[in-house]
């Protein structure tokens, strides 16, 4: 693998998952992201960043920032000056499932969701919106209310990078409960392979959309769950939330298993849209702009 250039490279899952420390992964993803950003026909779309710019005549004398001043003699202004007060909580899948990889030079589905957690995180905080998390399986496994602090961000983050996939799904009653414990409407953000009843899965977002909440649903797969596009002839399939297999030629499978997925999949898309709630679908290959671009978008509609 070649080492990075510039943080640019770290939107890239298979690089970002060389760095150990979330809090860097995070910071190296969203810098990144802005830099490729300022040089693409999006920059302008977005919320302004939590940056600085010199001050221009005109400019409102309040907005300077004086602390900058007194370090560095000379006047700049605070391209966000005011918190937003956006309240947002990242719901996060971490059942067996999502332990999965089909090649071991790949990160699995829980490694890529928990980089994207993060990066998000950090953005969310850039933003200078409170963030929240949840980790679920059959049950909750963490819950953060959000807050916006500095320090709160680095709890986050560890929260993320020391939980492991466990135990079955259930998706319904845990977000569910999930969203009896957030008591303010806001954004809310469900990372999850969606491996579950296609009907609660459905239905329990639809919840947390009708309690008033903007959500964003980011599905996040490998590319052989997509494809079943597996090298061996003979090939072990395995659940691993049930330990169930069965031994079979991928080949015979695979025409009817693309058909399923696609379906799936579809119908998922649909059926949330329908709700407005955003769908983006990614694998562990998915650069994290995609997903970052889609929270932006998110966030200027309901700013």
């Amino acid at each position: 693998m070649a080492a990075p250039t510039s943080t640019n490279d770290y939107l890239r899952p298979e690089i970002a998952s060389t760095l150990g420390n979330f809090e860097l992964v995070a910071k190296f993803v969203v810098e990144g992201f802005i830099t490729g950003l300022h040089k693409s026909p999006y920059h302008g779309f977005s919320v302004e960043f939590a940056e600085h710019r010199p001050y221009l005549p005109g400019d409102p004398i309040k907005n300077i920032d004086w602390k900058l001043f007194a370090r560095t003699d000379r006047h700049y202004i605070k391209q966000f000056e005011e918190e937003t007060n956006l309240k947002s909580y990242i719901l996060l899948d971490a059942s067996r499932s999502m332990n999965y990889t089909s090649d071991p030079k790949r990160i699995t589905k829980y490694r890529y969701a928990t980089l994207l957690a993060a990066a998000l995180s950090y953005m969310l905080q850039r933003q200078q919106d409170a963030v929240g998390l949840g980790i679920y399986d059959e049950n909750i496994r963490v819950f953060m209310p959000a807050r916006l602090k500095g320090s709160y961000l680095r709890e986050i983050l560890k929260a993320l990078q020391t939980t492991e996939p466990s135990n079955a799904t259930r998706t319904q009653a845990s977000l569910r409960l999930l969203l009896e414990r957030i008591k303010r409407r806001g954004l809310v953000i469900i990372i999850s392979d969606f491996l579950d009843n296609p009907e609660d899965v459905v239905n329990s977002l639809k919840l947390i959309r009708h309690a008033g909440h903007e959500v964003i649903a980011f599905h996040v797969l490998d590319p052989v769950e997509r494809s079943l596009s597996l090298k061996a002839s003979d090939a072990t399939i395995v659940d691993l939330e049930t330990n169930e297999f069965i031994k079979t030629q991928p080949y015979q499978l695979q025409a009817t298993y693309q058909k399923a997925m696609d379906n799936f999949i579809e119908t998922l898309r649909a059926e949330l849209t329908a709700e407005r709630i955003d769908y983006l679908l990614m694998d562990t290959t998915t650069p994290f702009d995609r997903a970052l671009t889609e929270y932006l978008y998110k966030r200027q509609m309901i700013g």
